[in-house]
């Protein structure tokens, strides 16, 4: 591996080998080399680090409300995988949980995402299901404090 990089090598490894890019960054950090960082990609990919987070939660959440309008409406289906749903909503739920205790700022993000995020599910259970859209509540079906609550299903 390369121990000493110049300063112009080292910018351009992040579009050439951004895993080195990553190691010799923290060698940098180790190192309290600030001036010699990549100060543009580094912050890009700090901030990154919450937009993947967002993303993640995003799509946990997603998926629930996915499960319990699945358990709640798709009637036909409901014998043959209830056990299979409340599994995944068991699942998706204590995944938020944990991303949650990681990042508790993050509620927020949720709460401000959650209709959206409601609307997105219904699409996506209507496609699953060849259900038509409203067949499920435009609203969504319950407050985001009981889609997460762990003893609460529709």
């Amino acid at each position: 591996m390369v121990t000493e990089l110049t300063h112009q090598k080292y910018k351009q490894l992040y579009e050439t080998d951004y895993n080195l890019w990553v190691l010799e960054t923290v060698k940098k950090l180790q190192n309290r080399e600030l001036d010699s960082l990549d100060w543009k990609n580094l912050i890009d990919e700090v901030l990154d680090l919450s937009r993947r987070e967002k993303r993640r939660l995003e799509s946990l959440l997603t998926r629930l409300l996915e499960h319990l309008l699945k358990l709640k409406y798709w009637d036909s289906e409901r014998e043959l995988n209830q056990n299979h749903w409340q599994k995944e909503i068991r699942n998706f739920r204590k995944q938020i949980k944990r991303e949650l205790k990681a990042s508790p700022s993050l509620k927020k993000y949720l709460v401000e995402q959650f209709s959206e995020l409601y609307q997105d599910a219904r699409e996506l259970v209507s496609d699953a299901s060849g259900l038509p859209l409203d067949h499920f509540p435009e609203s969504p079906i319950a407050p985001l404090e009981n889609v997460l609550n762990e003893n609460w299903l529709p």
